[in-house]
């Protein structure tokens, strides 16, 4: 009987390789760094080969350091940060340029030139329910063939590839043979319409991007070919892709409408289950394609939003104001004062995302007395990721038309109890945090698994959230609109 799913989280800063076993522990990992290549200010590259040489080397470092038999692997489950584009020539596998990160801000004039046309914005919002933003690959695909000597000519003569970074992996993993991506990471580009499940024509012209240029797309659950690559261990099945935050919504188990999961990292990630609706927001949230379980019928959705400063801002709290040694203690220095005492921390450093999307609102600590001191000053700090959550929430359930079920959280800031309760608290709804934090390499191993019948069902998966801790509401109705209504004052202080 095969022992382990093998998880492959290629992140922006990080690439990682993890043994995941029958009951969804992480039996072995190892990381390995890659160089971050910035060529001006607000571009953002990674080398192709940096990307695919620690993932590789992660993977060949996990199965000699646990001496795994390749005998006991099930399969490979791929995640990935999302929309970094990368474009490889098909005959050598050579990338013609350096991938450009998602983060890059180069491409945003020509995108604004673009959505400057009322008619046109809307088009791309309606067919790929995102904003149009450079964020996204279009425009990336569309920089690199028009400033790279022949790139043009070569992609129109179908000589050319792109792909996010599963469709990179796939492809040097499987030796050339496969050239796919999943629903998720497609829904990512905008370039694919999600309705219609298919690379769309109107915005492949509207981007300069020939239709051969593009991958195959397949269910997130699927068949992605088999490791060929002569450095590796041969014909393992790659059964499971789903861009990082689909894949930590599936690792959480948000099978069904109403079911979301939070991601407390630098900034946060608010991903919540729709179901098979497709639900347009009013907000400036994104529509998004949810990975799904094999033989799921039809397209299942998801609606996500970000903020833009969370565990940010703590980290600020240690290095410039040096109010905390070190991000740990936090929770503790937060818990030392019953209240903040009327102080408000707004941490709009970069603007606010939704739902205000005001990108030249600044940051402000407001209320302020002499009595204020450092622990009132951690604490609103805290409470402000849970407030901006609330915010996401609220804009999530008016455009879902589904009430909040359970909110399941994890990164790094969500090891901190009292940002949980405070956040259960403001919620009035349950929190659910996992014994096993990976979520999202355990969403790629669980796609897999499925695929495989390494696991039988979604049900078997639920079944191991075993451990997980439950924060519950304490607060009433009455203390949540008080506390939410100075919040809204204070973010009405500093919109711009």
């Amino acid at each position: 009987m095969k022992k382990y799913v093998i998880a492959l989280d290629q992140g922006t800063t990080s690439s990682r390789a993890m043994l995941i076993d029958r009951e969804g522990r992480v039996a072995g990992s190892v990381q390995r760094p890659f160089p971050q290549l910035y060529p001006q200010p607000g571009w953002v590259e990674h080398d192709p080969h940096d990307i695919l040489s620690s993932q590789l080397g992660a993977l060949t470092e996990l199965l000699l350091t646990y001496s795994v038999d390749p005998a006991d692997i099930d399969s490979v489950g791929i995640t990935n940060q999302r929309e970094t584009t990368v474009v490889w020539d098909r005959a050598t596998g050579e990338p013609i340029a350096n991938a450009i990160v998602w983060q890059c801000r180069r491409t945003a004039p020509m995108v604004e030139a673009l959505a400057s046309d009322p008619v046109v914005a809307a088009e791309i919002t309606a067919r790929t329910g995102l904003v149009p933003d450079a964020y996204f690959s279009a425009s990336k695909i569309a920089w690199i063939l028009g400033e790279v000597p022949g790139a043009r000519a070569r992609a129109e003569r179908g000589e050319l590839a792109f792909g996010t970074v599963d469709s990179w992996l796939i492809w040097k993993l499987t030796y050339g043979a496969v050239h796919a991506t999943d629903v998720t990471n497609a829904s990512r580009t905008m370039l694919y319409n999600i309705h219609e499940g298919c690379w769309d024509p109107y915005l492949l012209e509207l981007f300069g991007i020939p239709a051969s240029l593009m991958p195959e797309v397949r269910p997130s659950a699927g068949d992605f070919g088999v490791t060929a690559n002569p450095g590796l261990v041969q014909g393992i099945p790659i059964r499971g892709v789903a861009g990082d935050q689909q894949a930590a919504l599936f690792g959480q188990c948000c099978f069904e409408p109403g079911q979301a999961k939070n991601t407390y990292g630098t900034g946060c990630f608010l991903l919540m289950h729709t179901g098979h609706e497709a639900c347009a927001s009013t907000k400036g949230l994104l529509t998004t394609v949810a990975a799904s379980a094999p033989g799921t019928a039809g397209t299942e959705y998801a609606l996500e939003g970000s903020v833009f400063v969370a565990g940010a801002l703590i980290q600020w709290l240690r290095d410039e104001l040096g109010i905390l040694e070190n991000v740990a203690e936090a929770g503790a220095v937060a818990r030392s004062v019953p209240s903040t005492e009327g102080v408000v921390v707004v941490p709009a450093f970069t603007g606010l995302g939704a739902p205000w999307w005001d990108a030249d609102a600044r940051g402000a600590i407001l209320g302020l007395t002499r009595g204020a001191g450092r622990a009132h000053i951690v604490r609103a700090a805290l409470e402000s990721l849970a407030y901006q959550v609330c915010d996401l929430v609220q804009a999530m359930t008016e455009d879902a038309g589904v009430p909040l079920s359970v909110l399941n959280v994890d990164g790094g800031a969500a090891a901190n109890d009292f940002l949980l309760q405070f956040q259960a608290d403001m919620l009035g709804v349950s929190l659910r945090r996992p014994a096993n934090a990976e979520t999202t390499a355990l969403g790629a191993a669980f796609l897999a698994g499925l695929a495989t019948g390494f696991w039988p069902d979604t049900a078997a998966l639920s079944a191991l959230r075993e451990g997980e801790e439950r924060f519950l509401p304490t607060f009433d109705e009455a203390m949540r609109t008080s506390l939410m209504t100075r919040w809204r004052e204070a973010v009405a202080r500093v919109r711009s």
